[in-house]
């Protein structure tokens, strides 16, 4: 006999399949459009190249300008190639994705149809195939967040300091200022695009946060924060500073991390305010800003990923959760957790 509840979960099962099947569609049409873009550039690329052996063929004869504009249009090509290819990957990755969480919804729907339980929990809370399909959004945002940043930040980088070397050695035999202009322009650029790499792997995992903890990190990830956005962040630490469980203190982080992110780029305001309480048996960690504010409903239906993954992993710890935002007058994200030091 089924019931309303697993009818119910039938019917939800139906429409994010149906919904998925669609994304995946589109999805794949782009991919298809992208590929065709791809091999036309593919194509203008080789002319430019060809164009650009020719050139290196008759320096003698051409103007240090003549060769400055063919390098030039050689580099625009291939950042342009490089750009499609990112393109096309991260619609691949998102493909692959669509297509694990569309086999996820098809076994869940036979296990439905099969006489299975209701998806929902037997205490009302969230089911099982919810948290999963949060926590593999959640991963293929991060990897996708980390994708783009590695394509848009040191790869895209790189394939310019190569152009750029090679500029500068053609222009060694036709004009050497110009080429040490070019040298300069290439060091200054190789520092940046240094310190963006320290940055990068400062995100991806601080190593202080093993070797020193939780407190000396999120002091020095605002400091680097503050620096990359502009925005004014204050961290206020109370309680008993110690060493936490390594995975409370991973857990902790990762959420201040997401939140101060959150408030960049959504908040649009000029100051946070970290508040991080070390209690002898709970961590208590308020993050404050005086941005616009937001309809907590909205964000509690929508896909906050972030915001859902720190409320479901603090419950899952005995911990609690708040979130207080009104249009026009900030936000402030409270959560606690069980501390065991």
């Amino acid at each position: 006999m089924v019931t309303d509840a697993s009818a119910g979960d039938e019917l939800d099962l139906q429409k994010e399949l149906e919904e998925t099947v669609k994304s995946l569609r589109e999805v794949t049409l782009m991919i298809e459009q992208s590929q065709g873009e791809l091999s036309k550039l593919t194509q203008r690329n080789t002319a430019i190249t060809t164009h650009l052996q020719q050139v290196h063929n008759q320096l003698a004869t051409m103007t240090s300008q003549e060769v400055r504009t063919a390098y030039d249009s050689a580099l625009d090509a291939q950042q342009r190639l490089f750009v499609m290819r990112g393109q096309l990957e991260k619609l691949q990755s998102e493909r692959n994705h669509l297509e694990r969480f569309k086999s996820t919804l098809e076994r869940a729907r036979v296990s439905l149809g099969a006489g299975g339980a209701s998806l929902s929990s037997p205490t009302g809370g969230k089911s099982p195939l919810a948290s999963v399909e949060m926590l593999v959004n959640a991963q293929e945002t991060e990897r996708q967040r980390l994708s783009r940043q590695m394509h848009d930040g040191p790869a895209q980088a790189l394939s310019n300091f190569i152009l750029q070397t090679e500029i500068a050695m053609r222009l060694m035999d036709v004009d050497v200022a110009q080429a040490r202009d070019e040298l300069n322009s290439l060091k200054s650029s190789a520092m940046s695009t240094f310190q963006k790499v320290r940055n990068f792997i400062f995100e991806l995992r601080p190593m202080m946060l093993d070797d020193l903890g939780l407190v000396p990190t999120v002091r020095r990830y605002s400091d680097a924060f503050k620096e990359q956005t502009g925005l004014d962040v204050n961290i206020t630490v109370t309680g008993n500073e110690r060493r936490l469980e390594p995975y409370l203190e991973v857990m902790l982080f990762r959420a201040i991390q997401e939140l101060l992110g959150n408030a960049a780029r959504h908040s649009q305001g000029t100051l946070v305010k970290v508040m991080l309480d070390l209690g002898d048996d709970r961590v208590r960690v308020s993050v404050d800003d005086n941005g616009k504010g937001f309809d907590p409903d909205s964000v509690q239906q929508g896909n906050s990923l972030g915001l859902k993954l720190i409320r479901e992993r603090a419950e899952m710890l005995g911990g609690s959760f708040e979130m207080d935002s009104v249009l026009g007058k900030g936000t402030r994200i409270l959560f606690a957790v069980p501390s065991r030091s």
